[in-house]
């Protein structure tokens, strides 16, 4: 089985989507299928043609921030039914789902994972908006199938459009404990920082942090914001103005220094206004975090009993709750204990894995 992934950034990568692709397509290749990644060459510096068993094809694009992705998933379309023989195409944004229409004219099985309703996010202004919640249609209409991450995203499709959409999660590895090299050379002691990790746009909440961290009264911990925004924009300016000696940014971060990060931190905050399913949360989770979030219905459907929520948007209840746990070391690590055995528990990418083999299986059977 031959399974195109189309509407990824680059591989790898620390985007939520890009990390699901890589863990699902690479599991997809231990087990003999055949996986082509389309990249962006802009996050390929590298120039890599295959990573993890999976073949990469770099196509240009239009490199602004409205024209990128839809440019370059156009590009990978046309490329895919002209010049290669692929069972499934998978296209993982409901911002580019209209396209899912040309692989179906050229009989290729098609599927389309929607990761979150973009047109909720502020990024976009009104003419962005208003085309993407028209990409609500084509996400469900135009491929064989649909999948969302999410229940809630499940429940919206499924009574907007009365159609079967497939529920599935994404996943997360058992992470085990980092000694924290890297940090200590930047300085970063273990243990003594609140960690953000996320890009910096509004819907990620940052702002909301940075305000109840400057409300505390003398705070025992630092303040880390791990992540940036991919095009400048002044939110990013704007929020970067308030660092100093306790609120550190360092840019996007990945691979080693994030693990360690995401290890050795005292708690992670994800103070978001929208989410599909968070592979960040799940992340820092599985590395045995203590962690708190905006109390929307994607966030509480992860920790469940096993973490800390906050009204969303109100930094005043966000201030509470730092300064509780900040007071009461006992309580942050037995929270840490909870959530490491809940998301191992609950969310396995082996599973994850299964389950997309399983439908793109069924797709080709009733072909």
């Amino acid at each position: 089985m031959h399974v195109a992934m189309v509407g990824v950034k680059g591989i790898p990568h620390t985007g939520g989507i890009e990390n699901v692709v890589e863990q699902i397509g690479s599991r997809l290749v231990e087990r003999g299928h055949e996986i082509t990644v389309f990249v962006r060459p802009h996050y390929n510096l590298e120039k890599r043609s295959e990573y993890k068993g999976m073949k990469l094809v770099s196509l240009p694009s239009i490199n602004t921030k409205h024209i990128d992705a839809i440019s370059h998933s156009f590009l990978s379309i046309l490329h895919l039914i002209t010049q290669q023989e692929v069972d499934i195409v998978h296209i993982h944004s409901m911002g580019i789902s209209f396209l899912a229409l040309f692989p179906q004219l050229a009989r290729k099985r098609t599927v389309v994972t929607s990761h979150g309703l973009d047109w909720q996010r502020q990024k976009w202004g009104p003419l962005a908006k208003v085309f993407l919640k028209l990409t609500d249609y084509s996400t469900v209409s135009f491929p064989d199938t649909t999948t969302v991450v999410s229940r809630k995203l499940k429940n919206y499709y499924e009574k907007r459009f009365r159609r079967k959409i497939h529920y599935i999660p994404n996943g997360v590895n058992n992470f085990g404990e980092v000694e924290p090299n890297e940090m200590h050379r930047l300085g970063i002691p273990e243990n003594e920082y609140i960690l953000f990790a996320s890009r910096l746009v509004p819907e990620k909440g940052c702002h909301y942090l940075i305000k109840a961290y400057k409300e505390l009264k003398n705070p025992s911990k630092k303040l880390i914001i791990a992540g940036d925004s991919n095009y400048r924009n002044r939110y990013a300016s704007e929020l970067k103005k308030h660092g100093d000696e306790n609120i550190i940014f360092l840019g996007f971060v990945r691979g080693k220094l994030l693990q360690e990060l995401m290890s050795n931190a005292y708690i992670y905050v994800q103070p978001s206004e929208i989410e599909g399913l968070s592979t960040a949360l799940l992340e820092a989770m599985s590395y045995g975090n203590c962690v708190v979030v905006s109390d929307i219905e994607e966030n509480l459907a992860v920790i469940e009993k096993c973490g800390f929520s906050f009204k969303n948007g109100d930094c005043k209840n966000l201030r509470d709750i730092l300064e509780f746990l900040l007071k009461n070391e006992g309580i942050v690590r037995k929270a840490r204990q909870r959530a490491k055995h809940h998301v191992v528990k609950h969310y396995n990418w082996n599973s994850v894995t299964d389950q997309y083999e399983t439908l793109y299986k069924s797709l080709l059977v009733h072909k």
